[in-house]
């Protein structure tokens, strides 16, 4: 069947060594790490929950580049978010934590971008989140390190400084939900498929950035991101 109008570019990211991975869907951890949900005004292990970005939010960032985002529309509070993002090789539904690794093909360091000011109205007024999420460029992502050459994901060093100041110093290890425990629950909800990225949450420390500010972030292992909002 003939298509009625063109269709969308596959979204892709670069794979470190070569190749692209395919991006099907973003799915974002909320609230994993302890001392970040204390500084949003929660406390204690609570039950994972997810919400999604669009493929095309991505902005791929070479390693040893510099990305850059446009300040987005409606806001005047942007803030940052450092991620260790896992890429999906292997699909399924209602995977057990023991055997979830087994799906993860690779990682990448991300940006949780957020309009901190749309999301906050959307709590207030239990509206959906995506105004504040969901918003072009608001995923700056790095290559993806196939996971035999990762390191070790589960416990390294995540950090961001802007101009140069560390504003984000955390180890993934202080994740509240691991990697796996968090694609056990996830997929009770939804099904996994290949290309799938999961963003697993961001430590303490999140914070505004203006025009002009350079953002420079690392997950050990896995590599590091430098993007520059215009």
């Amino acid at each position: 069947m003939s298509l009625v109008i063109a269709a969308p570019a596959p979204i892709t990211i670069p794979v470190a060594g070569g190749g692209s991975f395919p991006v099907r869907r973003i799915y974002c951890v909320g609230r994993n790490y302890e001392e970040h949900a204390k500084e949003m005004g929660f406390t204690g292990r609570e039950p994972p929950f997810f919400f999604m970005k669009p493929a095309d939010a991505i902005v791929n960032v070479a390693e040893g580049t510099i990305g850059e985002i446009p300040y987005p529309a409606g806001t005047s509070n942007l803030h940052y978010e450092i991620e260790l993002v896992a890429a999906i090789g292997i699909g399924g539904a209602n995977i057990k934590a023991a055997d979830a690794m087994k799906h993860v093909w690779g990682y990448a360091v991300g940006l949780d971008m957020t309009r901190r000011d749309l999301q906050g109205v959307a709590k207030k007024e239990g509206r959906p989140w995506e105004i504040g999420k969901a918003f072009d460029q608001s995923a700056p992502i790095g290559p993806i390190v196939p996971a035999a050459a990762a390191g070790n994901p589960g416990n390294a060093a995540i950090t961001l400084s802007v101009n140069g100041q560390m504003k984000q110093s955390s180890s993934t290890s202080k994740l509240i939900w691991s990697i796996a425990e968090s694609i056990e629950h996830l997929t009770t909800y939804w099904r996994l498929e290949p290309g799938d990225l999961i963003f697993t949450g961001t430590p303490e420390g999140v914070g505004a950035v203006v025009s002009g500010d350079l953002m420079e972030g690392a997950v050990a292992g896995v590599g590091s991101l430098k993007v520059k909002v215009r």
